[in-house]
């Protein structure tokens, strides 16, 4: 296919100036939604994930990661969801040194984990340099990966419920609204369903307030509390830095092996999300990025972003979807666009009220988005078995899965062991990978073959059975 022919820009400069900004603000909304939602979620786990380093890190690791793979490549790298999952589990550690530690302090050790699966992608990408990307992916298969990634969102499944119980209705707005955006949206729209339904039902939220709405803040004894809260917006400046300058000491990664067992092992599935993200973008685009610049350049490019933005105190990055779609819809292919994006990101990190404004989003409309949102990262995970066509009439794949699923599920408070006088705990997607994995590697009949055509259209398919 000739994309040129088509309409498709390659050089957005032919544009002008001021569409060029207009593109790189849209493809600035599709991100925004998501890269905001993380810290506000990961803040309700009881982890002080600040908003503006989130920021700052999605637009510098953007750039960053764009360097990297040669100013090829139109992704942006927004916060990844994919360790949700990782900082619900420390914030909720009690066991050794960290039963009395202050959230501050568990969140360094959280990144500090995050560095390290940074650094696995590193790892990962020189692997595939020096024995090529089929001889790797064939201890990463849809039948280990699948399984990981739809246990990521139901761990997480009951925290949206506990968020939404605090005001059902408001909760059940936010959900039909992104709903509604996903299913009749036309254009931009239909992509950016997550912004819309957060902006959406914050505004239905301050009417309702203003008729004296309100929500309970503790079950037990029905204490109730207005539906928003603006307090906290008094005397906050419009302009500053990021905790990371402000408070370096508090903000730094620290590092212990149990953050390390509880994050780390969690970059098996976010890798898998990258090169699947490759592979929707070689094929929207018409080039394979996988082959050129190459996936090892795109790897280390998401790897470092990931590492950089955890050692200052801020989430793991990944490749965005969103902005994907925003390909597809503006048919300009342009990275140039995207890098300004980034700029805008950049920016926006600079306002301390912008962060505190986006705090004070109730619980309530956080819980109906992550309803929605924790139950597609799981139906990924199925579309991931279902599109690479995973046997599962075939008893090692049944057994790996089951296995996988159990382990994933049934260890619901992790495995805690002592190596010396320290305590070490592995989660349950901890455990579920390294069973996943070791199982693959030596349960016989490993058929899996990684590579086919990037440009099919099918960001699931990698491969073949």
């Amino acid at each position: 296919m000739n994309h040129e022919q088509n309409g498709a820009i390659y050089d957005a400069r032919q544009l002008g100036m001021p569409k060029m900004l207009i593109l790189g603000l849209q493809h600035m909304f599709a991100m925004f939604g998501a890269t905001v939602l993380v810290p506000i979620l990961v803040q309700g786990y009881g982890l002080p994930l600040n908003i503006q380093t989130t920021l700052f890190f999605a637009g510098f690791g953007t750039l960053f990661f764009h360097v990297c793979s040669k100013m090829k490549v139109p992704a942006f790298l927004g916060s990844s969801f994919a360790f949700l999952g990782g900082f619900q589990a420390m914030a909720e550690m009690s066991s050794g040194k960290y039963a009395t530690m202050e959230p501050a302090e568990k969140l360094q050790y959280a990144v500090g984990g995050i560095v390290v699966a940074g650094l696995l992608y590193v790892i990962l990408a020189a692997i595939i340099k020096a024995v090529g990307v089929k001889k790797v992916m064939r201890f990463l298969p849809p039948v280990v990966t699948g399984p990981i990634i739809i246990l990521i969102g139901l761990n997480l499944a009951p925290s949206a419920v506990s968020n939404a119980s605090t005001c059902w209705w408001l909760a059940i707005v936010a959900m039909a609204i992104i709903v509604a955006a996903n299913i009749w949206g036309k254009g931009m729209i239909k992509i950016i369903p997550i912004l819309l339904g957060v902006v959406g039902s914050y505004i239905v939220a301050v009417i309702a307030n203003a008729f004296g709405a309100t929500v309970i803040t503790d079950a037990a004894t029905g204490a109730t509390a207005p539906l928003l809260n603006f307090g906290a917006l008094e005397g906050v400046s419009l302009l500053g830095f990021q905790p990371f300058v402000t408070d370096f000491s508090g903000s730094v990664a620290k590092f212990d092996l149990t953050g390390i067992l509880v994050m780390a092992p969690i970059a098996i599935a976010a890798m898998m999300e990258h090169i699947g993200d490759m592979s929707a973008i070689s094929a929207t685009v018409g080039k394979n990025f996988i082959e050129d610049p190459g996936l090892h350049r795109t790897l280390i490019g998401d790897g470092i972003a990931t590492s950089l933005s955890a050692l200052f105190g801020g989430p793991a990055n990944t490749t965005y979807g969103e902005n994907t779609g925003v390909l597809v819809l503006s048919r300009v292919y342009d990275p140039r666009v995207i890098r300004l994006a980034a700029v805008y990101a950049i920016v926006l990190s600079f306002s301390p009220a912008f962060a505190v404004l986006v705090n004070t989003i109730p619980a309530a409309i956080i819980g109906g988005v992550s309803f929605i949102l924790y139950g597609m990262i799981s139906a990924i995970g199925v579309r991931n078995v279902v599109e690479n066509r995973v046997d599962f009439t075939n008893s090692r794949n049944l057994i790996i899965a089951a296995i996988i699923l159990v382990c994933g599920l049934g260890f619901s408070g992790g495995l805690t062991f002592t190596i010396g006088s320290a305590h070490v705990t592995l989660t349950s997607l901890a455990i579920a990978a390294i069973a996943g994995i070791v199982l693959n590697a030596i349960l016989p009949g490993k058929d899996y073959e990684f590579g086919s055509d990037i440009t099919e259209g099918r960001s699931g398919d990698f491969g073949r059975y």
